[in-house]
């Protein structure tokens, strides 16, 4: 039987995380905030995007006093630019419908209608949704 053997050293993927929970109440925001950083440190193309609920983890002024269950991570958001994470979007239609604008948000993000965010999400390769 022949042996193969992969050259993958320099294959970049691009990897999109899909943020769809609110911050607080369980485990999925800060999982999935967590995958982001080791796929950024592996040198992966990461970008992420917010919909839903998950418009929540990046709002100024998040307060998970109520829950004591975790520590408060939203400020991670900011350091993402230092892994080479520079690719936020937002899906307007999330935004507006509970109320917010980008001054709402604690990171720069780029505002994206739905179809737009469907088009770019077609481009990518690994979609993660949390």
């Amino acid at each position: 039987m022949p042996e193969f053997e992969f050259d993958t050293e320099g294959v970049v993927k691009k990897f999109m995380f899909l943020n769809r929970k609110a911050p607080y109440g369980t485990i999925y925001a800060l999982e999935v905030l967590e995958t982001v950083l080791i796929s950024a440190a592996f040198d992966q193309d990461t970008c992420l995007a917010f919909i839903d609920d998950g418009v929540y983890q990046i709002m100024k002024g998040v307060d998970n006093s109520e829950t004591n269950a975790m520590k408060n991570f939203s400020k991670t958001y900011r350091a993402l630019d230092g892994y080479d994470v520079e690719r936020l979007y937002v899906e307007k239609e999330s935004m507006e419908a509970r109320g917010l604008t980008e001054d709402d948000l604690i990171v720069d993000v780029e505002v994206l209608s739905a179809a737009d965010l469907a088009a770019l999400i077609a481009e990518q390769d690994v979609i993660i949704s949390g």
